[in-house]
C-alpha cells in the first residue's frame, strides 16, 4: 500500500514564552503544500526499512517512520513489513517532511491492518514523535498553538495562488535556530493578521521569529527572501525554523516570470 506524505508551509511564527518542559509556545498557521515524499509498505517476514532519493542523514533505525511503527505495534499485534521510503521533501528545511513521513506511517499501518484507530488516538501517538506530527493527521490548514499540538481549524485558502520555493544548500537545526530567538508575545496575534488582514499586507506585520537570527548566521537567506520580494511575490518568508524560503504570488502571475527552485500552483 501507498502513500504520499506532503510538506507544510509556516505562515507567520510567533515564539510566545519557553515552557518549564524545556519547549517554547508558539503560535502560527500550519499550510499544507503538494510536495510530496512517497511512503509504501508491503507484507514481510521480518520488519525492513529502505530509503530512496534524498540522502537521510542520522541512524535509519531513528526515523519516525520506524518508530510509528513500533507505536502501533506496541498496542495492537501486527506483523512486520517492508518500508519503502522515497525523499522528496528537503530535510532541516522547515517543511515537516519528517514529521508528515512519521504521521503517515501511523495512517498508513491504520488503513492497511483494518485497526479503526481513531483521528484523535492518531494524534495522540502521533504526538509522542514530534510536536508537528499530530498536524498531518487531519492535514488541513491550522492555526497551532503550544509546543504545535494544540489546533484550531482555520478558512484561510491559497487556492489558485503560486509558491515558489527555493532550497539552499544549509541545515538548520533546532537547537541553532531556538538559539537566536527572544521570546516575546506579539501585539497583533498570528491568527488575527491571517483572518483580519489581506494578503497583500501581511509582509508589514506577518513575521517568522526565527529568521532574525537565523539571517544574522545566513544573511544569504535573506537575500532569497528579498530576491522573492524582487521577483514579485506579494509575501515571502522562511518557514519553520528551516531554510527554505517561500514567495506566494498573486493568481494573475506567469509561472515562467517566478525565479525558484521549485513552483507549485496552490
Amino acid at each position: 500500500m501507498l502513500t504520499f506524505p506532503n510538506a507544510k508551509i509556516n505562515l507567520g511564527l510567533n515564539i510566545n514564552s519557553k515552557r518549564a518542559d524545556g519547549y517554547h509556545n508558539i503560535e502560527s498557521c500550519f499550510y499544507p503544500i503538494p510536495l510530496k515524499d512517497s511512503l509504501e509498505i508491503i507484507p514481510s517476514k521480518a520488519l525492513k526499512f529502505s530509503s530512496t532519493g534524498l540522502p537521510i542523514p542520522g541512524n535509519s533505525n531513528d526515523n519516525l517512520v520506524l518508530k510509528a511503527y513500533h507505536l502501533i505495534q506496541s498496542d495492537h499485534d501486527i506483523p512486520p513489513v517492508e518500508i519503502i521510503l522515497h525523499k522528496n521533501i528537503p530535510m532541516g528545511a522547515g517543511m515537516g517532511g519528517g514529521s508528515a513521513d512519521g504521521a503517515f506511517m501511523l495512517t498508513l499501518l491504520n488503513k492497511y491492518f483494518n485497526l479503526s484507530i481513531s483521528n484523535e488516538k492518531l494524534e495522540d501517538y502521533a504526538l509522542k514523535l514530534g510536536s508537528d506530527c499530530p498536524f498531518f493527521i487531519a492535514n488541513k490548514p491550522k492555526f497551532v498553538s503550544g509546543r504545535g499540538e494544540v489546533f484550531e481549524s482555520t478558512k484561510i485558502d491559497l487556492s489558485g495562488y503560486y509558491l515558489g520555493m527555493m532550497f539552499p544548500s544549509i541545515h538548520i537545526g533546532t537547537a541553532e535556530a531556538y538559539s537566536g530567538v527572544k521570546p516575546q508575545q506579539l501585539a497583533i496575534s498570528v491568527k488575527d493578521i491571517i483572518e483580519k488582514y489581506p494578503i497583500e499586507e501581511w509582509n508589514e506585520i506577518l513575521k517568522n521569529d526565527f529568521e532574525d537570527g537565523i539571517f544574522l548566521k545566513h544573511p544569504s537567506l535573506l537575500d532569497l527572501k528579498n530576491r522573492c520580494y524582487h521577483n514579485g511575490a506579494i509575501y515571502a518568508s522562511m518557514t519553520g525554523s528551516g531554510s527554505t524560503i517561500f514567495g506566494i504570488y498573486s493568481k494573475d502571475t506567469d509561472p515562467s516570470s517566478i525565479i525558484a527552485d521549485k513552483i507549485i500552483l496552490l
